[in-house]
């Protein structure tokens, strides 16, 4: 029987809570890869010129003057991918090549990045791995990833997710470099950031460059909110003290991660790319980065409302919109209904989760659809936490091992299954907060 969410959480939370622990880092590595803003080379069509006929012209034959072609446009943003294709990279040249990817890899035109690196003569795509949800992003959360071979290019795809989340010496064998492109969403808890760790600690291992193609953070790069992680509490859906919502790329994070790893790391830059942005502002075409993540809005709520699978709310799996609605068959939603929070607008809607959920399949839940009409105010642990909080003396239970390694950290479900102010939880992770924003600086390319 295929385990549940929760239950294949806590056991990837206990096999992995060693090997992802992550110390604080010590100094910024120097980065690499394109500088921030290089100006893209134009993929303008040049105009067709006049052809002109000789001889007198007559009535019935006019000069024909074909039309201009119009200029291809320029995306806003060019992704890592989209740099390596345009400008090469040394460290690549002529070397086989392990692609770590999904199908949130693509290229600006919507070419998939395996596509496309397999097509390249510069180098030799040779091998495939796939994170969570597997390499066409399609399994369900906490659905272990079986290896097999890729039907387009027959290459052999190597699973990250499962029984094995770091590339083994068999794996690697014969590759060069390792290559990773993945669309995270910007949340402590996502696993493609653990994935990401587990494959730069096996590139320096085994003495492998690993390049980085960066991505935008879906959800900003200049909104850095929630807790930081207690080390006691690592694991593969949390793998270093960094806060929920971290406000970095992937590659700006690889960086971090290398303080401690000491990977031969390269970083392909994205161009055209600010803090402010978030994805809708960048001309990129969205894909679900996993089959619960289904739009912008459920990813900019999601380092919150991720906090309800530790407990026996539905986080809306089963249901059109999951993590952006909760519910329960139980749930009485008048208290909560009147709380002030910031950024959102609660809507009391029902829905019932379909069979293949992990919570009240069949059931008709009582809950919320929760809606970032602001998304400048909105900080989603908080907006979690204080939901949690009115829900208490009702039928609200928390399942310990899942919460805490979602929170990462214990003291968040002891507080809130005791009468402490929700102003004084949130107060109480602000220094650490802050501490994380000072030393995640060094890291920033943007």
């Amino acid at each position: 029987m295929k385990p549940t969410r929760r239950e294949a959480l806590a056991l990837l939370c206990a096999a992995t809570a060693t090997a992802c622990t992550t110390p604080a880092p010590s100094q910024r590595p120097p980065p690499t890869g394109t500088p921030p803003g290089a100006p893209a080379t134009s993929t303008a069509l040049p105009s067709a010129p006049t052809q002109l006929t000789s001889g007198p012209p007559t009535a019935s034959a006019p000069t024909a003057v074909p039309p201009t072609a119009m200029p291809t446009p320029t995306p806003a943003v060019l992704t890592g991918v989209d740099v390596l294709l345009r400008d090469g990279l040394e460290t690549l040249s002529a070397k086989r090549v392990g692609l770590i990817t999904n199908a949130t890899g693509r290229t600006s035109d919507g070419r998939s990045t395996i596509d496309a690196l397999h097509a390249d003569s510069r180098w030799s795509l040779a091998a495939l791995f796939s994170p969570e949800h597997g390499i066409r992003g399609e399994a369900q959360a906490g659905q272990s990833i079986d290896s097999r071979t890729d039907p387009a290019t027959g290459l052999p795809i190597h699973s990250l997710y499962g029984t094995t989340t770091r590339p083994t010496a068999q794996m690697l064998q014969g590759l060069d470099a390792l290559v990773y492109d993945v669309q995270d969403v910007g949340a402590r808890t996502y696993t493609y950031i653990s994935t990401l760790l587990e494959v730069m600690r096996a590139a320096s291992q085994h003495s492998l460059p690993v390049v980085v193609l960066d991505r935008p953070n879906p959800i900003g790069g200049d909104h850095v909110d929630g807790n930081v992680l207690d080390t006691r509490f690592a694991s593969f859906v949390g793998p270093a003290p960094i806060a929920m919502r971290y406000g970095m790329t992937l590659g700006e994070l690889a960086q971090r991660f290398n303080a401690d790893v000491g990977a031969d790391l390269h970083v392909l830059r994205l161009v055209g790319w600010q803090r402010s942005m978030w994805f809708d502002q960048t001309d990129l075409e969205w894909v679900n980065p996993s089959p619960n993540i289904r739009s912008l809005s459920a990813a900019a709520l999601y380092p919150g409302t991720v906090l309800f699978e530790g407990t026996n709310l539905s986080e809306g799996r089963g249901t059109p919109i999951p993590f952006e609605w909760f519910g329960a068959p139980w749930l009485n939603v008048d208290s909560l209904v009147a709380l002030d929070l910031p950024g959102v607008r609660l809507t009391p809607v029902d829905h019932t989760p379909d069979a293949g959920a992990d919570k009240y399949p069949g059931e008709v839940c009582h809950g919320l659809s929760i809606e970032a009409h602001d998304r400048q105010a909105l900080q989603p642990m908080d907006l979690a936490v204080r939901l949690l909080a009115g829900l208490r003396g009702t039928r609200l239970q928390f399942n310990a091992a899942t919460f805490d390694a979602l929170a990462g950290t214990d003291h968040l479900r002891q507080a809130l299954q005791t009468n402490a102010r929700v102003d004084d939880i949130i107060a109480a992770w602000q220094p650490h907060l802050a501490n994380f924003q000072a030393r995640r600086r060094q890291y920033l390319l943007y």
